[in-house]
Formats: structure tokens, sequence, C-alpha cells
């Protein structure tokens, strides 16, 4: 359950983002609520991340996605490139009714475009799930991982630390690795479950 703060502040970014298609930022938000701080903000969307209403990258602007709790099923949030790198999502479009079978917090959907995750079984127009990432510090070599690059776009990867530098990697020998610095780096969400429609 959210509390009446936090379900304001949710009901306040679900009209903003239905309106602009983007999120707002800190300053806005503050000016919505009437606080002066930005820190009561920031601690309600902590909370709205932990019980698996929102995504939320701390002190990276434009990465809060609305995600609505389970209870509507698990949204499904846009594409994301497994060739190139494509615009990341900023609405949803439908939701996959696993409520009843999926209960980790947060889960989100997305789509798959191209064919560079074949050799991980994943192919064009499947659908993945993914778990939220809180801290990518604490992400196995390898995991697969939905991951904005800024002025790029997200694509779907294996995740690989290189020093100060991340290497997202296809499983197609046809696509060469993308490296980036890991500060310029969201990882959105790591793979969970793949769901192919037949």
């Amino acid at each position: 359950m959210l509390t009446a703060a936090q379900q304001e502040l949710y009901d306040w970014l679900a009209d903003y983002i239905g309106q602009h298609r983007h999120s707002p930022s800190i300053r806005q938000m503050m000016e919505a609520m009437g606080l002066r701080s930005p820190a009561p903000v920031q601690s309600r969307l902590r909370h709205l991340q932990q019980k698996g209403w929102i995504t939320w990258q701390e002190g990276q602007a434009r990465t809060l996605q609305l995600l609505g709790g389970l209870a509507g099923g698990i949204p499904v949030l846009g594409a994301v490139a497994a060739g190139g790198l494509v615009e990341t999502f900023d609405d949803v479009h439908e939701r996959l009714d696993l409520a009843p079978v999926l209960d980790t917090r947060g889960l989100f959907a997305l789509t798959v475009n191209g064919d560079s995750m074949v050799e991980a079984h994943i192919t064009d127009g499947d659908v993945v799930l993914m778990e939220p990432v809180t801290d990518p510090s604490r992400l196995r070599e390898g995991t697969i991982v939905s991951a904005l690059v800024p002025g790029s776009g997200t694509t779907l990867k294996h995740f690989h630390r290189q020093g100060r530098q991340v290497r997202l990697e296809a499983a197609n020998p046809a696509y060469k690795p993308i490296l980036v610095d890991a500060a310029q780096v969201s990882v959105q969400g790591r793979l969970v479950a793949v769901w192919r429609q037949v």
C-alpha cells in the first residue's frame, strides 16, 4: 500500500508522463508537491521503487518510468533493440497478466527487436521479463541486461565490466561489443524470463 504522500506523487507523475511523454525533473516534482527540498521527493521515489510502482536511477535525469504495481499485470513498456540502439521507452502500451505466478516486485516487459541475442535463445519478437536493477555494481558478469546509453538508446546485451568501462556484448558474432564509460550506462533491468508467443 502507498502512503498518502506517495500516492499523491505517483498520481501526479502518471498525469505528467501521460501529457508530456517523458518524466519530470526533481525540481518539477518539488514544485508540484509544494516542497522546498529535493530530499522528501527522493525519499518518496525510493519508496515507490521499493514497492514496485516505478523504476528510477537516482541522480540520472529522465530515467523514471511508471510500473503501476503488479495488480494490473506486468507493463509492456516498449521495445528494446537486439541489434543497434533505439530510443528508450516512455509509456505503457499493454500489460501481461502474469501477476498470479510472478511475485517479483517491479517486473516489466520489453519486446525484442533484432537478432543480436539469438545465441542466448532470445529472438526477434520475443518478450523479455526484466527485474529493475538498483545496484549495477552487484550484477554478475555476463548477466543479460537492458541498458540505456544516453544519447544513443536502449539495448539488450550481456553485461561485462572492464575497469572504468562497461562492455555490452551481443550473443551473435555478427555484432561488435559496445564499449562505454561505466558512468554513462544506466542499467534498467536484468533478464528474468523470455516469453515467446508462437
